[in-house]
């Protein structure tokens, strides 16, 4: 199903789909984004693994998690992170940190790439769902992201259950990438937001 991000419904429409633990391709402030829940009916959700398979993607990478307002990495973390960051977002900058106990006992992982988004809208939807929302580029592995609704439909209509059109997302930046694993804060990707 296609809806327009300008819907008045859109928001509830999208976050009702990630509730039911379907796959959707979502506007972000960036690109379009293959989207999912990252925690579902309290457990992980493992809907990872079929954004993967839809990207035909060989390595499995963790993705990207989107949370809904810069206090939320709280739950996930028990990192200080430094305020000079913190003041970053909302907004392209991702910031990998380590989980808390009950993170990692969730995901089975040691660290998680999170993003406060730009996008109002889609922090709205992130808020609805309670959860964190796996995010990467439509795309097939290895392939530049597609921009527009009719290319992104094409290759991954019958992949998806719910498409959000926007605008068609200029050639830009990713978000900037800082982990925070190993002491001080270091760049891992140069993208949209500057750091000093």
């Amino acid at each position: 199903m296609t809806l327009p991000k300008s819907d008045a419904e859109s928001a509830r429409r999208a976050a009702d789909a990630l509730l039911q633990g379907k796959i959707a391709v979502l506007p972000t402030d960036t690109i379009y984004g293959f989207s999912a829940l990252a925690i579902l009916d309290g457990k992980k959700s493992n809907l990872d693994k079929c954004i993967d398979k839809i990207k035909k993607s060989a390595d499995s990478k963790p993705l990207i998690e989107l949370i809904a307002a810069p206090k939320d990495l709280f739950r996930y973390t028990d990192q200080k992170i430094p305020a000079a960051l913190l003041k970053k977002w909302p907004g392209a900058l991702t910031l990998l940190v380590r989980n808390n106990a009950w993170y990692s006992a969730l995901t089975g992982r040691e660290a998680t790439a999170f993003r406060c988004p730009g996008d109002e809208w889609l922090r709205s939807v992130i808020s609805i769902c309670d959860s964190p929302i796996y995010s990467t580029s439509v795309n097939f592995s290895g392939s530049e992201p597609l921009r527009s609704d009719a290319d992104i439909l094409r290759e991954f209509g019958g992949s998806i259950s719910l498409f959000v059109t926007d605008a068609p997302k200029p050639a830009g930046l990713p978000s900037t990438l800082v982990s925070l694993l190993d002491g001080p804060a270091k760049i891992i990707r140069q993208g949209a937001v500057k750091l000093s």
